[in-house]
């Protein structure tokens, strides 16, 4: 009844009520007494209403949790920043948190392991001569999601857009709690690859004719969570050749080999329901972009996992000179081997024969299957023979991949997603950045806590600064940080830029630009629907340094100026979440959406 009447009133605001209701409901005057009654029953009533309101109102948002927290720094732990290899000390000791590993090497387990082959990667910009993104954020450093420097002049993004369509499938038994029923379109972190294939392996791949006769063809790989993996033309979104149907769910970005060659890398984020039967559980496979042929495969309920969920969101790495895969796994396994590839660039014969398979796994003194989860769902950057990893449990592990021996690890405190940056600045100091969600932290209460943002020194392991920020989180929609960060360059040299999701409130988020040397915020953009996308950097010809940045249910694409985080743009893909993370090639973003879409976007 009072809602009714709150309804009707489009005459007077709600202090003249009373003469509203009088007035809509041609009553005469009443008593003194009655009209005093009347009175307090509105009373009450708007006093239900606004505490309904609030209420309402703090179930969806929250409340509002605190903001600019100073940064902690420590500059003594930046002092053994350029040792020649890295070392535990005290604070990083792996044995402060009962780590405990095993190895396996060839399907025995061994007590001790020495690499036939030493691995020993190159620098980030090093880690391909391939033309585009072919790993997530693009190297072993995982600092880059663009290719190329294009023009850019009106510093807007076209109104027009390509898309193309997606699908969905079922959720496995162990992930069907959590949310909707389904993977659909493109999720977490479901980065595309994008390159541009030299003109004599083009040939000899199952491209259609006419894209093969195309000379400026450059072409998105897109593996999706309705278990294809598609090819689009840049330019336009149209198919370059026929979908590659796997039929499992693809979450993480895959990966091409970095010496150009035809092979693709892609691990399945979830498994599907056991009526499935054993096709249907969750692995890592490896194909022929020749034509499609599978080469191997490898992780599929493996007994080597103290994990009962097996997934493989990471992105994999592959070091050139030795011919060495290297692929950790949400199930706790690190899976390493060597490929012996051979190919034939002129006739197109491909194969594999996969030897020297040696993985790694571990548990801690609070690893379970009911909290602190064993497993690494970050990709993983690598610095020469030296692996940086996260996992579920917030151990960030630094391990020698020649001896398989873990060196040191510290605890940043809550479940890591985010993949970890590795930087080598012009001195030869060495730093990691990286972040958490909030999910074991959480207060159990209030479902806030505070998660930190991170600066470690990459030889020892020691925290130099930590950046703290109160968030919000649910059960499997978590908050804090679960993209992976921009390491700036250029004019944004000084710039760490991440998004923060749920603060100050539920639904709300913050990107915003640290201090590499202090971890302090230099600026920050209001997001109104947070982010678990990844930013991306995008650096002009006239040096001039942008940021892509896409929210989650909004639907958003924005682009700003990554000086001073100016938005300068916002394009509206639809009515979906995007928590996929776009790539970028020359003036073009690829980013899919979960609902069902892959978008191509012009920066002009």
């Amino acid at each position: 009844m009072v809602f009714q009447l709150l309804q009707l009133n489009d005459e007077k605001p709600a202090s003249n009520l009373y003469t509203v209701i009088m007035k809509k409901y041609k009553q005469k005057p009443v008593t003194r007494k009655k009209r005093k009654v009347l009175l307090i029953v509105l009373a009450v009533a708007a006093a239900l209403i606004a505490v309904g309101g609030v209420y309402l109102r703090q179930r969806w948002y929250g409340g509002k949790t605190a903001q600019d927290i100073p940064a902690e720094y420590n500059a003594a732990a930046a002092e053994n920043a350029s040792l020649e290899k890295p070392r535990a000390v005290s604070s990083t000791d792996p044995a402060n948190m009962g780590f405990s590993a095993k190895l396996m090497v060839d399907g025995s387990e061994v007590p001790a392991y020495t690499r036939e082959q030493a691995v020993s990667f190159p620098d980030g910009d090093s880690y391909t001569g391939m033309e585009g993104i072919v790993t997530f954020r693009g190297n072993n450093y995982r600092d880059s999601a663009s290719f190329g420097t294009p023009a850019v002049t009106e510093r807007k993004l076209s109104d027009t857009f390509w898309t193309a369509e997606t699908g969905s499938l079922p959720k496995g038994d162990l992930t069907q709690s959590k949310g909707s029923d389904e993977w659909s379109g493109s999720g977490w972190t479901g980065q595309p690859l994008i390159v541009k294939w030299d003109e004599q392996t083009k040939q000899v791949m199952n491209l259609y004719p006419e894209k093969k006769q195309k000379e400026s063809l450059v072409e998105v790989i897109y593996a999706t969570m309705d278990g294809n993996v598609y090819f689009l033309d840049l330019a336009d979104g149209t198919p370059t050749r026929d979908k590659l149907s796997i039929g499992l769910p693809f979450k993480g970005a895959g990966a091409l080999d970095p010496r150009g060659y035809p092979i693709l890398y892609v691990g399945a984020g979830d498994s599907l329901p056991s009526s499935a039967g054993e096709a249907g559980q969750a692995r890592v496979f490896i194909y022929s972009l020749i034509d499609f042929t599978k080469l191997y495969e490898f992780g599929a309920n493996d007994p080597f996992s103290p994990r009962e969920f097996h997934a493989f969101d990471s992105s994999a790495l592959v070091d050139e000179q030795t011919d060495t895969l290297f692929y950790p796994g949400e199930n706790a396994v690190l899976y390493t081997m060597k490929l012996n590839t051979r190919y034939d660039p002129q006739t197109g014969a491909l194969s594999i024969a996969p030897s020297d398979e040696a993985k790694w796994t571990y548990s801690t003194n609070r690893t379970s299957e009911e909290a602190y989860w064993w497993g690494m769902e970050d990709s993983a950057s690598i610095w020469k023979n030296y692996m940086y990893v996260c996992d579920n449990a917030g151990d960030m592990m630094c391990i020698d991949l020649n001896t398989m021996q873990l060196v040191w690890a510290q605890d940043i405190l809550d479940d890591a997603n985010a993949s970890p940056i590795f930087e080598e600045d012009a001195q030869g100091n060495r730093f990691l950045y990286v972040a958490p969600s909030l999910h074991w932290q959480q207060d159990a209460k209030t479902h806030t806590g505070r998660v930190f943002i991170y600066k470690l020194n990459a030889m020892t392991g020691e925290v130099i600064w930590k950046k703290p920020y109160e968030v919000h989180t649910e059960e499997g929609i978590s908050g804090g940080v679960q993209a992976t960060a921009v390491l700036g360059r250029g004019e944004i040299a000084d710039l760490l830029i991440v998004p923060v999701a749920r603060t100050p409130y539920k639904r709300t988020g913050r990107l915003v630009a640290l201090d590499r040397a202090t971890g302090e915020e230099r600026w920050a953009f209001e997001m109104d629907t947070y982010a678990w996308s990844s930013p991306v950097a995008v650096y002009a010809e006239d040096g001039s340094a942008y940021i892509v940045q896409c929210d989650g249910s909004g639907g958003n694409v924005h682009l700003l100026d990554a000086k001073d985080g100016t938005l300068l743009d916002t394009l509206h893909v639809g009515d979906t979440n995007i928590e996929a993370s776009p790539a970028v090639f020359g003036n073009t973003i690829v980013v899919g959406t979960r609902g069902k879409e892959i978008v191509g976007i012009t920066i002009s």
